[in-house]
C-alpha cells in the first residue's frame, strides 16, 4: 500500500523529470543576466537623455567592461543559493539580492576609481546600479511566479508527521508555490493514518519508510508536534536524506530573521526582534519620508482630477472623507480619504441590511459588502477597486501619523471585534497606508485572517519586509483583486 501511494505521489510531482527542472534554473540565471544588461542600457540612455550637454566619451563601447563586470552579480547570486532557490522566503531573497548587488557595484566603483582612473561616467554607474536593484527583482519575481505553477519546477518534499503540524506545513507549501517546494507524500507512525490522505496527499506508512525515497526525494520536513527531544534526535539521526528541515514546536512565534546557533553542543535559535530597536524606528520613518514625499508630489494631479469628478457626481458633499481611527499607542487620529460614499451612508446601510438579511453575516465577518448601497456611482467603485481613495493618506505618512507599511488603521467598531491582547499588540506599531493583509487578501480577508497577517507582520518586521509589501501592493492595486 505504501509503495503504491508513493508511486502515485511521485507521478503527480514530476520527480522523474529532474533535467526539466534544471532548465528552470537556467531560465532564472539567464533572466538575471538579461536584466542586469538591460539595467546598463537604461542607465546609459537615461543619463544621455537627462544630461545631453555633457558628452559621454567614446560612446557605448566604453562600457563593455562594465557589461562584463555585471556578470559577476549572477555569480554572487549563485553562491547565495538563488539558483534554484527552492524554499527561500521572498523577503530573505530580496534582502540578499540588494546586499549582493550593492556589494558588487561598490567593487566596480572601486575598480574604476583605483585601476581605470574613472573611465566610466559616475552618472551612468549610479543609474545602472539603481536599475539593477529594481529590474532583476521584478524579472525574478515574475519568472518564479510562473515557475511556481509548473509541477516540473517544484521540488518534491516528503513530510514526516501526518498530524496537525504536518497538515499545516503541507497546506502552507501548497498556498505558497513561489517557494518551489511541493509536498508529495507523508509518513506517520500511527497505523490508523496509513493509507489515508492529508491535504489530498497519501500517508505512506511509518516514518522509517522515508529512507526508501532518498534517491528520488532529496528533501524531508520533520513536522511532528509534541514529540520529546530524544525521539526527535533519533528521527534526525536515522533519516538518510540529503536535506532535512525541522519544524520546531514553536507555533505562534516569528519565522523570519531566525538563526540557528551552536551553544557549545546545544542548538539555540536566535530571534532578531527588529521592532524592539529604536534605530529601526528611525529607519522606518526615514523610509516613509524618502518614498512618501515623492509619492505625494506625484499623486497631487490625480487628487485634483478625482476631486473634480466627485464634485460632479455629488455636488452637495465634501471631496474628502474624515473618520476617527485608532493609531499607535491607542491614539486616535482622523484618517483622510477621497469620498466614495453617499452623504446618508449610515442610513443606506441600515436600510440595506434590513431589506437583505443575508448580507448581515458578510458585514459582521469583514465590515464590508460586495453589494454596498453606499458607494457613489461610477467614481466610487473605480476609486475603491484600485485603492485610489486612499491617496490623501500620503499626507498623513509625511506628517508622521501613519507609515507607508503597517497594520491598517481601523475604526473603533472594527477594533472592538478583536481580542484585547491583540488590540494592544497591534497598537505597538504605527498604522500603515498598506500592509500584509492588503497584498494577501484585501477585502476578502475575515477578522481571523486580518489578525493572523497583522501578527505575522509585527513579529517579522524588517525594512526588507516593508519593501516586499510595497512591491506587491503595486501588483495588487493594478489587478484590483479582492477590493470592493
Amino acid at each position: 500500500m505504501a509503495t503504491q501511494s508513493v508511486a502515485r505521489a511521485l507521478a503527480l510531482t514530476g520527480t522523474e523529470r529532474p533535467l526539466t527542472r534544471q532548465w528552470g534554473t537556467v531560465l532564472l540565471i539567464l533572466t538575471d543576466i538579461a536584466a542586469m544588461e538591460f539595467s546598463l542600457l537604461l542607465g546609459y540612455y537615461l543619463r544621455v537623455l537627462l544630461i545631453r550637454y555633457v558628452p559621454v566619451e567614446l560612446g557605448p563601447q566604453q562600457y563593455q567592461g562594465l557589461a562584463l563586470g555585471l556578470l559577476a552579480i549572477p555569480v554572487v547570486f549563485g553562491f547565495a543559493g538563488f539558483y534554484p532557490g527552492h524554499g527561500m522566503n521572498p523577503v530573505e531573497r530580496l534582502r540578499k539580492r540588494v546586499q549582493s548587488t550593492a556589494a558588487v557595484f561598490a567593487l566596480l566603483l572601486a575598480w574604476d576609481t583605483l585601476v581605470q582612473d574613472r573611465t566610466w561616467s559616475r552618472g551612468i554607474l549610479i543609474l545602472t546600479g539603481l536599475f539593477a536593484l529594481i529590474v532583476p527583482v521584478i524579472g525574478d519575481e515574475l519568472l518564479r511566479h510562473y515557475l511556481g505553477r509548473k509541477s516540473w519546477w517544484q521540488l518534491p518534499v516528503m513530510i514526516l508527521g501526518a498530524g496537525r503540524t504536518g497538515s499545516l506545513v503541507a497546506g502552507l507549501l501548497r498556498s505558497n508555490p513561489s517557494l518551489g517546494l511541493r509536498p508529495a507524500v507523508l509518513f506517520d507512525d500511527d497505523p490508523s493514518k496509513w493509507g489515508t490522505t492529508v491535504q489530498g496527499l497519501p500517508v505512506a506508512g511509518p516514518l522509517h519508510n522515508a529512507n526508501q525515497l532518498r534517491d528520488t526525494i532529496s528533501t524531508a520536513i520533520v513536522a511532528i508536534r509534541g514529540v520529546h527531544s530524544g525521539r526527535t534526535a533519533e528521527i534526525l539521526q536515522t533519516l538518510n536524506v540529503p536535506q532535512v528541515i525541522l519544524v520546531p514546536d514553536l507555533e505562534g512565534t516569528q519565522t523570519l530573521w531566525v538563526t540557528a546557533r551552536d551553544l557549545g553542543g546545544v542548538i539555540g535559535l536566535e530571534f532578531q526582534r527588529h521592532m524592539a530597536r529604536r534605530l529601526n524606528s528611525h529607519l522606518k520613518r526615514a523610509m516613509d519620508l524618502i518614498l512618501g514625499v515623492p509619492a505625494l508630489l506625484a499623486c497631487l494631479p490625480l487628487l485634483a482630477l478625482f476631486a473634480a469628478v466627485i464634485k460632479l457626481v455629488d455636488r452637495n458633499g465634501p471631496v474628502f472623507y474624515r473618520q476617527r481611527r485608532i493609531g499607535r499607542n491607542g491614539r486616535e487620529f482622523e484618517v483622510l480619504k477621497l469620498r466614495t460614499m453617499r452623504q446618508d451612508s449610515d442610513l443606506a446601510l441600515l436600510q440595506h441590511l434590513a431589506a437583505n438579511p443575508g448580507d448581515e453575516a458578510e458585514w459582521r465577518a469583514r465590515f464590508k459588502l460586495r453589494r454596498d448601497p453606499r458607494i457613489l456611482p461610477l467614481i466610487g467603485h473605480f476609486l475603491r477597486r484600485f485603492s485610489l481613495d486612499e491617496l490623501p493618506q500620503f499626507i498623513q505618512v509625511v506628517r508622521g501619523e501613519m507609515s507607508l507599511v503597517g497594520p491598517r488603521p481601523f475604526p473603533g467598531y472594527h477594533m472592538d471585534s478583536f481580542p484585547e491582547k491583540f488590540r494592544e499588540f497591534r497598537q505597538t506599531v504605527p498604522p500603515g497606508l498598506t500592509g500584509l493583509w492588503q497584498v494577501s487578501a484585501r477585502s476578502e480577508g475575515d477578522l481571523q485572517l486580518q489578525q493572523s497577517l497583522d501578527t505575522y507582520y509585527i513579529r517579522n518586521w524588517s525594512p526588507w519586509l516593508d519593501l516586499h509589501i510595497l512591491v506587491h501592493t503595486a501588483r495588487a492595486v493594478l489587478m484590483g483583486k479582492g477590493a470592493y
